[in-house]
Parts: structure tokens; C-alpha cells; sequence
């Protein structure tokens, strides 16, 4: 006997399916989010995104901090307690002088800057030697500032250029009327302070005819000390001279410490 396979009904089946399963429309309205739970959850992803942000920020800077030296810490020379003193510089000045006393007393703590005197405020000085030295400042805007010490370097004919600086013998008249340090060295003493009056009696300079000429009873010495006026011979006496500046304005005690580091006897 054969049996007759069922017959399903295609509307049937459709009736059942829209029974048991939404509309569209009805599935979105179902998932579709109300005005007030959107703003919950916009808020929720704002606040975490700041979150995340600030920490990768503070961690950043917690990093960085750490690297950079600490330039205000109690262990450091701040700002506003250090000396300031200032090297002119011109074309042909003395690059061993210049370097030996801007490098030594930066040791010592000192705020060191380079000012050029070359005319329009050029800052790049090809120096005795060859050597181009880029000059922090213009001897304009250094002369609109206080300094502790004021130290020429030599070497010819940068001397000359330093002593045809009208600005700067102004800067030298004023720290010897302030009765502040002034220093000078090689050619220097002789070129400048002599020629304006600048230095007395028993200075010191290179021991060459020309220089010792110009100055009153010049002394043999590497080093002199007159009041508030230093002097010194050359190149290889470089390092006493700007040790002997460093004792003047950090006290016998510092200038010993650096001497011991630098090694010299």
C-alpha cells in the first residue's frame, strides 16, 4: 500500500515563520538605543578615553622628567646664585684662551657667555687659528646686562678688534668704576687695557717687544692679580688664569677642587 507524502502549505509555513520571528522593523526597534542611553554610553567612552590619555600622558612626562638633569635641584648651582661672566670675542682672537676660559669656569658653575663684537652683529668669529666660534650674543645685547666678570682673551689681530669695540670699553670702564673683575690675557692687557688706561702698573702680557712696550713695568709673572684686575701671559698659561678668576669669584676652596679634576698642578 502506498502512502500519499504529506502536503505542507506554503502559506502555512509563511504563517508560522512571521509567528515565531519579528518584522524588521520591529528587530530594530528592539536594538535601537533611546536618546538617554546613547548619551550614557557616549559619556562612558569620553571619560575612558580621557582616562587612558592621562595616564599615557603622566607616564610620558614621568619618562622625560627623569632624563632631563635638574637644573633647579638643591644639589645644583640655580640660576639667579650663579656669577655671570662674560668673553668678547672678535675675528682672530685666541681660540685656546677663549675655549680655556669659557670650559674652566663653566666647571666652576659659572653662567658663561660668548659675545661677538664683529660689526651688524655677526655671531660667527673665525678665530687666530682657523677655528669658527659662534658667539652666544652680539656685544649690544651684552651690554644691556650686569656681569661679575668680564675676561678678553687674546690673540692678534682680535685685540686689536676688541679694543676698537667702543661698546665694549664701555662695559670695562663701567666694571672698573663698579669696582667688579675684569681680566685680560696675551695680547690682551697690552692691546686694550693699557691703551685705555685700563690696567697699572707691574700687569703682565705675552712676553713679545711689541706688547711689554706698551705696558708700565710689566712683570714675568704667568699670572697677576691687581685688585680687580687679572692678567695673564698666553695660551700656556691659560688654565692658571681662568683657575686664578674661578678662585677670585668661588673662594680657594672651589679652585682647588676643579684643579684636582682637571688635573692640574
Amino acid at each position: 500500500m502506498q502512502h500519499d507524502a504529506p502536503r505542507i502549505s506554503i502559506k502555512a509555513c509563511a504563517s508560522n515563520l512571521t509567528t515565531f520571528h519579528p518584522q524588521p522593523s520591529q528587530i530594530m526597534a528592539s536594538i535601537t538605543p533611546t536618546y538617554y542611553e546613547m548619551k550614557i554610553l557616549v559619556t562612558g567612552i569620553l571619560l575612558s578615553s580621557r582616562f587612558i590619555c592621562s595616564s599615557a600622558f603622566a607616564s610620558s612626562r614621568s619618562s622625560s622628567s627623569s632624563l632631563r638633569p635638574r637644573l633647579f635641584s638643591s644639589e645644583s648651582t640655580t640660576l639667579d646664585m650663579s656669577k655671570r661672566v662674560l668673553v668678547p670675542i672678535a675675528d682672530d682672537s685666541e681660540e685656546i684662551e677663549t675655549s680655556c676660559i669659557q670650559d674652566t669656569l663653566v666647571r666652576f658653575g659659572a653662567e658663561v657667555v660668548v659675545a661677538s663684537v664683529k660689526p651688524g652683529g655677526e655671531l660667527v668669529c673665525k678665530m687666530s687659528r682657523g677655528l669658527k666660534v659662534m658667539a652666544d650674543v652680539s656685544i649690544d645685547e651684552a651690554s644691556t646686562q650686569s656681569w661679575d666678570l668680564i675676561a678678553l682673551p687674546g690673540g692678534m689681530p682680535g685685540a686689536e678688534h676688541l679694543r676698537d669695540c667702543t661698546t665694549l670699553i664701555s662695559l670695562l670702564e663701567k666694571q672698573k668704576a663698579d669696582g667688579k673683575l675684569y681680566a685680560a690675557m696675551c695680547a690682551a692687557p697690552a692691546v686694550v687695557l693699557a691703551s685705555k688706561g685700563l690696567v697699572g702698573d707691574g700687569a703682565t702680557c705675552y712676553p713679545a717687544p711689541g706688547l711689554r712696550e706698551k705696558m708700565s713695568s710689566p712683570a714675568d709673572e704667568d699670572v697677576v692679580v691687581q685688585g680687580n684686575v687679572v692678567t695673564s701671559q698666553g695660551p700656556g698659561t691659560a688654565l692658571k688664569f681662568a683657575i686664578k678668576m674661578g678662585e677670585l669669584l668661588y673662594g680657594a676652596e672651589k679652585a682647588k677642587q676643579i684643579a684636582d679634576e682637571m688635573l692640574v698642578s
